[in-house]
């Protein structure tokens, strides 16, 4: 399985993502090409050029402005989530690229407007800094598509400390915005006494990592380091490796169990919402007769050795239980990726499973399918048959 795993030694922000991952392979003159799709060409320039910090030599990228940009932002201060979204909307970028970015620039106006107390669609991006996070959200966008990678995996976030000027003044290390965004992300914290996460940086992080672990045993086939602007008393500079996983047939977890027979269902309803929001793979309830033949439910939790500490605290604090059963189990998995296919209704995503290298079966993602059926008043039923005639063709190929 191709893997991309991000080392954020000293942290993360776009201009070091972008030169990880021109120096890890993806050409710079296809990321050229794809910004200019942008037509923001009058409004920046991007210098791209071999850089080193204590001796690691990587790629250091800069996005300026250009002079009469400079004029137009003077007059024109503010950008909202809005008319970004628009920009990259309008422009002619592949729908995965547009997606991919939207995704990212929507977790940073959420976390702006929850802390400035603003709806997400009226956010405002100073214009500079606008331009700066266009470009290093969609080339971000653009250089991962461009590497093909099945998983995405990070250490954990190295966020620095002290404080850092910003619009609104001097403000603590890591900012608002960046913590806010990497909620249930691991971080660390005071290696520098800098910023070394920046919300952008965190939005990419946060945005397209599949997993957070120290760094797996990879056939590597290429290293890239990403070159800051500051000097820190550590490299600042963001690695990068692309290379092999083997796909492993046995995954070893943890299950979670508990008897609960004296707690309304409802609040069993909320406690599996927050179990799934702290990362459980799976929650799930077992009709059962207690010892004193009082109805209730075994709670089970199936959840990796990393996030078992937080879905114990959840339990605990949450549920009646004051003990839990604890067991190893392996679990075995099928290689899968997911496909964005067209259909009369718009474009669903597929997962699809493979067995030796042949796909073996393919499900759409129902709440998009819900969300389709919903837009354009037809049978959910119908949707789910638009997905089947777009994936009939394909299911026999190896890779799709």
């Amino acid at each position: 399985m191709r893997v991309l795993y991000y080392d954020c030694l000293s942290g993360i922000s776009g201009d070091m993502n972008l030169g990880a991952l021109l120096d890890v392979g993806v050409e710079e003159a296809y990321l050229r090409q794809e910004l200019s799709k942008l037509s923001l060409d009058s409004a920046f320039e991007l210098v791209i050029q071999k850089a080193s910090k204590m001796g690691i030599g990587g790629t250091k990228v800069t996005v300026k402005l250009t002079p009469q940009w400079h004029i137009h932002a003077h007059h024109h201060e503010h950008r909202t989530f809005k008319s970004i979204e628009a920009i990259i909307n309008n422009s002619t970028l592949s729908p995965s690229i547009k997606e991919r970015s939207l995704k990212m620039f929507w977790m940073v106006a959420m976390a702006e407007g929850k802390i400035h107390g603003k709806e997400p669609q009226e956010v405002g991006f100073h214009e500079v800094g606008a331009v700066d996070s266009i470009v290093d959200i969609v080339g971000a966008a653009i250089c991962l598509e461009a590497l093909h990678v099945k998983k995405i995996m990070a250490s954990k976030i190295e966020l620095g400390g002290g404080f850092v000027q910003c619009t609104h003044g001097m403000l603590p290390v890591p900012a608002p915005a960046t913590l806010e965004i990497l909620q249930n992300v691991p971080v660390t914290l005071g290696r520098v006494t800098f910023e070394t996460t920046t919300p952008t940086g965190a939005a990419i992080i946060k945005a397209n990592v599949d997993v957070y672990e120290k760094m797996p045993s990879l056939l590597i086939e290429k290293i890239g380091y990403g070159i800051g602007h500051k000097d820190f008393s550590i490299p600042n500079v963001l690695r990068v490796f692309l290379g092999e996983e083997e796909e492993a047939a046995l995954l070893e977890e943890v299950v979670l169990e508990t008897n609960i027979d004296d707690m309304s269902p409802e609040i069993l309803a909320y406690v599996q919402e927050k179990l799934f929001e702290a990362g459980a793979k799976d929650v799930y309830t077992t009709a059962i007769t207690t010892k004193k033949n009082r109805l209730g439910v075994k709670l089970s939790v199936l959840v990796s050795q990393q996030k078992e500490a937080k879905a114990m605290e959840i339990i605990f604090a949450e549920t009646s239980s004051i003990g839990l059963r604890r067991s190893l189990v392996h679990k075995i998995m099928l290689e899968r990726e997911m496909k964005r296919v067209g259909t009369p209704f718009g474009e669903i995503s597929v997962k699809c499973v493979f067995l030796q290298g042949k796909m073996l079966k393919y499900k759409a993602e129902y709440e998009e399918c819900k969300q389709a059926a919903l837009k354009h008043n037809v049978p959910i039923l119908k949707i789910y048959e638009s997905v089947t005639m777009a994936m009939k063709d394909k299911k026999d190929d190896s890779k799709i």
